[in-house]
């Protein structure tokens, strides 16, 4: 057992052990409930948000020596609820499911236009969030691993010219041959076995729309992912316990996948110099006239109750609370006067990476099966075609029965961005969207599925998404932008106007990358925070 194994491993311990006994402070020496902390503190530096690019900011300054406080607006999942487990299941949805809400928000509306998908439930802190903003929504996760919680976990990297174009400061050679890299090794990146692939009923339903996809002579690429294949295999042969094979997937998985919260944030814990607290909120960041910033947090419980207001000090602060989080914290403080000097470019370039959702009717004889694995691992790559390009990925719609229906999450380059302005009556950023900027979305999906309908006698589904839509183009799972590297920031993510603040998520990625962007993301990171250990004061 190497050293940085058991180090990870001790991590891990300290999360289960602080989940165990209810509390809110995670640590690998002590944890206290939220009351403890006295109403001030300080640290060296502060991390807000726990997904991808705040693990990777966690873990590489605790590596350093840097005394580190991670704070995550929501809770630990790692304490099973009353039928044993952590996170329920896609079809039976409880208050796990969603953040303070009294009815879950699946992206399905209805079946068969009936209101069969989501579930009246108690409000609490769960661990999914759709976020409205009038003619868009967002989908985030909420608690210890952020989006990794909640994502299919389809890790692939963007198309090299694609990259380069989105984000043309970064070298394109370091990331390819360095950070991406490091990161899909860190997050656990692997492909699914071809051979058990072609044979198992698990993954019928991507042979079927792969095969209607070449009918139409458009081709097929395996995508992989951070959910354990090899523990699937064993779902499947029934020798291990099922997550992916047992419908879990947008409420969590509970086995098999790995979320950040055991691959950096646990190794992050096993250098000691690291600690997690839950359940807080930044409302507010200033700068200390003696140096560094000062941070106001509220601490909540369950109830959604605000227990304690405190202010956090430290040298340097690194914002990780994605696109949105990120986004509002910086936006409120320059709006307020409390951080003037910030770039009138923070709020601007987001976008939705292009997100639409779609399903078909198959044939009869073209079964897609009862059982179906909730990762995909399949994709239609059509992002050649230089008029309409579409990555779709082939999605899963596990409801235990055979429905005939192929459903795809398509991410298409949409050049339209929204922007987001701050709203003193509520203290909140407002997305600027309207649903007509989605529209070259969902003519570049339409343009893909219309061939495939066409060339497979087949037709769209329009019992699903409400409305009698046969496109979902209300909300997206990838949002991108807001303080965008080069704009909003230098070209790695330190905060233009205020020295030792910084940038680590996907509010850096300018509107759009082609596949999901969450290596991306945790890969940006990497390189970033590598620049700024080496050559930043501490």
């Amino acid at each position: 057992m190497t050293p940085e194994l058991t180090r990870r491993q001790l991590g891990l311990a300290a999360l289960h052990t602080a989940a165990a006994l209810g509390l809110t402070r995670i640590g690998l020496t002590t944890a206290t409930a939220a009351e403890d902390p006295p109403a001030a503190r300080y640290a060296p530096a502060i991390v807000v948000g726990s997904g991808y690019g705040s693990a990777v900011a966690a873990l590489r300054l605790g590596q350093a020596g840097v005394r580190t406080v991670v704070l995550e607006m929501g809770r630990l999942w790692d304490t099973p609820g009353p039928d044993g487990k952590v996170f329920p299941s896609t079809s039976a949805p409880d208050q796990r499911s969603m953040w303070y809400r009294t009815r879950t928000e699946a992206p399905l509306a209805t079946f068969l236009w009936l209101d069969v998908v989501n579930r009246d439930i108690s409000p609490y802190p769960g661990v999914l969030d759709r976020v409205n903003y009038g003619d868009m929504s967002v989908y985030v996760g909420r608690g210890v691993g952020g989006g990794s919680l909640v994502n299919g976990g389809m890790a692939p990297t963007p198309r090299r010219s694609y990259f380069s174009e989105v984000l043309p400061q970064v070298d394109a050679d370091e990331m390819y041959g360095t950070y991406y890299p490091r990161a899909r090794a860190m997050l656990g990146v692997n492909s699914v076995d071809p051979d058990w692939f072609e044979s198992t009923e698990w993954y019928r339903f991507a042979r079927v729309s792969r095969k209607h996809a070449q009918n139409t002579g458009l081709k097929t690429t395996f995508v992989p992912n951070v959910y354990d294949f090899g523990y699937m295999q064993r779902e499947a042969a029934g020798t291990a316990p099922r997550s992916a094979l047992a419908g879990e997937v947008i409420y969590g998985n509970n086995h098999g996948k790995k979320s950040v919260d055991k691959t950096y944030l646990a190794a992050a814990l096993g250098t000691g110099n690291v600690t997690i607290e839950t359940m807080q909120r930044v409302v507010a960041v200033r700068p200390d006239p003696a140096g560094g910033y000062v941070l106001t947090v509220r601490t909540s419980d369950t109830t959604g109750k605000v227990t304690q207001v405190r202010e956090l000090g430290c040298d340097r602060l690194f914002l990780g609370a994605g696109s949105l989080g990120t986004t509002e914290i910086l936006l409120r403080a320059r709006e307020t006067g409390a951080l003037p000097a910030l770039s009138d470019r923070v709020g601007q370039n987001w976008g939705t990476n292009g997100n639409v959702m779609t399903a078909r009717a198959n044939h009869l004889w073209d079964t897609v099966g009862a059982n179906q694995a909730t990762m995909p691992a399949l994709g239609i790559d059509d992002w050649d075609n230089a008029a309409n390009p579409v990555f779709a990925e082939i999605a899963p719609l596990p409801m235990g029965i055979e429905h005939w229906i192929s459903m795809y999450l398509a991410i298409t380059r949409n050049p339209e961005r929204g922007h987001f302005t701050y709203d003193a009556a509520t203290d909140s950023a407002r997305l600027q969207w309207t649903r007509d900027q989605n529209a070259p979305s969902v003519a570049a999906a339409k343009n893909l599925f219309d061939r495939i309908n066409l060339r497979n006698f087949t037709m769209y589904r329009y019992d699903l998404f409400g409305d009698n839509k046969a496109f979902a183009d209300t909300f997206t799972y990838h949002p991108l932008g807001g303080c965008v590297l080069g704009e909003a920031t230098d070209g790695y993510g330190r905060v233009k106007g205020y020295r030792g603040l910084y940038v680590t998520d996907g509010s850096l990625v300018p509107g759009s990358l082609g596949v999901n962007p969450f290596v991306t993301i945790t890969a940006l990171a990497e390189r970033n925070m590598e620049r700024i250990l080496a050559e930043d004061p501490r």
